[in-house]
């Protein structure tokens, strides 16, 4: 079995390979990534140690992917940040989510690679989601529980109405959605969409718009300031969290029973279980690491930011016995963990 991974020096791509070079050992692989973001470069080494072998290739150029063929190619590149194009240049974000998955099918129809796309929760448009009734509690914000409603306590189902605006970024992943829809009905690619909620944990390099555990962690350990933005400036704010190894395990499955996964589009996520607001983050945080650090309230929100996201993955645990087996504390304490372990290459990034 040959498996391609674009993306594959980031958080979840390197995670990924160094599960699955494990999961299954006889599988060929090779991580292709241009090592754009910043604490990428340190994975290559710990790839090629793994027996993973690394390409350097940016996806928005078809000419840069390896030879091939690959049995599987998992699209795992991205420009992650909620934030990208707001600053009025979005040509990075488009070229790389867009025609980049746009050239990652291409590859995968030219070999008849069996394709796997890490999509976001952010597809979901933001009016819907922040105009659900929620209530307010002492350290976290909740959803309302209209059971009739695509939106409940429970979170966020696939079910939702998609009619809205939900960022440059969601509009990205969104359209490579559809795209890959499109190739499985002209050419019969063979296909699946997680949709994927903040996955987090050991490797994550974490910065204000994107990777928000991974900062909380290295802010505790560094004794780095942090802030509560937007929504009062409370650290109310919820969302929920997957550790990147239960999202590993699930890929693996994925991957060994593709047949009966083909077509799947659908949440892959914490759930409510597995959430948590930024003052519980706070918290756990403190305890894990023993400091404290400190805070500072913005009430002002920033663009395309909500008050709430869980994602409801009903329909996935219908189709699977797995469950996400890591919570919040365990992301903490195994990202706090890898960051003190590797504090000085860490430090300044």
């Amino acid at each position: 079995m040959d498996i391609l991974i674009t993306g594959g020096a980031g958080f979840v791509g390197s995670n990924l390979a160094m599960h699955l070079r494990q999961a299954i050992p006889d599988a060929a692989i090779v991580c292709m990534d241009n090592l754009y973001r910043r604490g990428s470069e340190l994975n290559v080494a710990r790839l090629r140690d793994a027996g993973v072998s690394f390409h350097w290739g940016d996806i928005r150029d078809l000419a840069a992917f390896p030879a091939g063929p690959f049995d599987y190619l998992i699209e795992c590149s991205a420009e992650p940040s909620v934030l990208a194009g707001q600053d009025g240049n979005p040509a990075y974000l488009f070229q790389t989510n867009l025609t980049g998955a746009f050239h990652c099918l291409e590859m995968a129809r030219k070999w008849n690679s069996r394709f796997l796309f890490l999509s976001t929760s952010r597809v979901y448009p933001i009016a819907k989601l922040e105009q659900h009734p929620w209530q307010e509690y002492e350290t976290r914000f909740a959803w309302n529980n209209d059971i009739n409603s695509p939106i409940s306590a429970q979170g966020v189902r696939e079910t939702l109405d998609m009619t809205g605006a939900r960022s440059l970024y969601g509009f990205t992943k969104y359209a490579a959605e559809q795209l890959i829809e499109e190739y499985r009905a002209a050419y019969g690619l063979k296909a699946l969409i997680n949709r994927c909620g903040v996955i987090a944990g050991p490797w994550q390099f974490g910065k204000v718009d994107q990777g928000i555990a991974a900062l909380w962690v290295m802010a505790h350990h560094f004794g780095r300031k942090l802030s509560y933005i937007g929504y009062g400036g409370k650290g109310k704010q919820v969302r929920d969290f997957l550790h990147v190894d239960d999202l590993c395990e699930l890929i693996a499955e994925q991957i060994r029973d593709f047949d009966r996964w083909e077509g799947w589009v659908g949440n892959v996520a914490g759930g409510l279980k597995n959430s948590a607001s930024l003052q519980e983050l706070t918290e756990v945080c403190r305890e894990v690491t023993g400091n404290q650090v400190a805070i500072e309230g913005n009430p002002v929100n920033r663009p395309n930011d909500l008050r709430i996201f869980i994602a409801d993955c009903g329909r996935l645990f219908q189709r699977t016995a797995w469950r996400p087996r890591r919570d919040v504390r365990e992301i903490v304490r195994t990202t706090a963990a890898w960051v003190a372990e590797h504090a000085e290459q860490l430090r300044n990034l």
